[in-house]
């Protein structure tokens, strides 16, 4: 496999840093020039990846291309490349749908959309609709979820949206503990170590569901219960809830 990335970002940096992590790995991979500082520190770090001069030299390189843009810029970076028949795309853009993707590449014909979180070799990809490859390939980061409905896709792709609040989430708590006499590196390990430790329940009881492990950590009259109870009056998972619902709306297109 000849491995081309048009859009060079952080999802990028993750899928690379990734891949040549993994031992025996022979994947050579031609980088977009779009973000220069991320493909040369990554072509700096890995001796078989390089940066093409351009969108279509990554084309003319490779044979399997992920395509790693913004939405807002999608039509304009794709519309003017020549793909050929024979490339295997995968598109890591969540708005667009598998048929805009399909229109902009054609006449390339295999088309996959994936959206995965693999720099760590941990983190799951989804993967619309089936491809045997392309689960193959991200399955060696982490696991790997093909589904053969659209509608789940989308759905699953909306869990996406929560990476940058969970990271708010944890960002205010770290500044409550420095801002009560923590300092900064004790508070950040410690919340780092907490939600490490937390994120391991649910896979040490896979049969029970989350709402049921919030109530286990809930203890009636604890601190626990305190702060599930204010926020749930605050309608805070109401409105998260709501949140959910508009980037489906945006994903889906309804």
């Amino acid at each position: 496999m000849k491995l081309g990335f048009i859009g060079t970002g952080a999802l990028t940096s993750a899928i690379v840093t990734g891949l040549k992590s993994v031992a025996d790995n022979d994947v050579a991979v031609v980088l977009s020039p779009r973000n220069e500082a991320v493909a040369a520190d990554l072509a700096s770090r890995f001796a078989d990846v390089r940066v093409a001069a351009d969108n279509q030299a990554v084309l003319d390189a490779c044979d399997t291309i992920m395509l790693a843009v913004r939405p807002q810029i999608a039509h304009d970076v794709l519309a003017g490349l020549q793909f050929r028949p024979a490339h295997r795309i995968i598109s890591l853009i969540a708005t667009l749908s598998l048929e805009e993707i399909a229109a902009l590449v054609s006449p390339a014909e295999r088309v996959t959309k994936a959206l995965p979180m693999v720099a760590q070799r941990q983190g799951p990809t989804i993967i619309y609709p089936p491809d045997p490859d392309v689960v193959a390939f991200f399955a060696r980061f982490g696991k790997a979820f093909a589904v053969k409905d659209v509608t789940e896709f989308d759905a699953l792709s909306v869990a996406t949206a929560t990476f940058a609040t969970y990271f708010k989430y944890l960002d205010t708590l770290h500044g409550w503990l420095q801002g009560h006499g923590v300092s900064d590196p004790t508070a950040r390990s410690y919340v780092s170590a907490l939600f490490k430790a937390l994120a391991q329940a649910p896979e040490a009881a896979p049969d029970t569901d989350f709402m049921h492990l919030a109530q286990e950590y809930a203890t009636r009259g604890g601190i626990n219960e305190q702060v599930l109870r204010e926020l749930t009056d605050r309608k805070l998972f109401e409105a998260f809830a709501e949140s959910l619902d508009g980037v489906h709306r945006r994903i889906s297109g309804i």
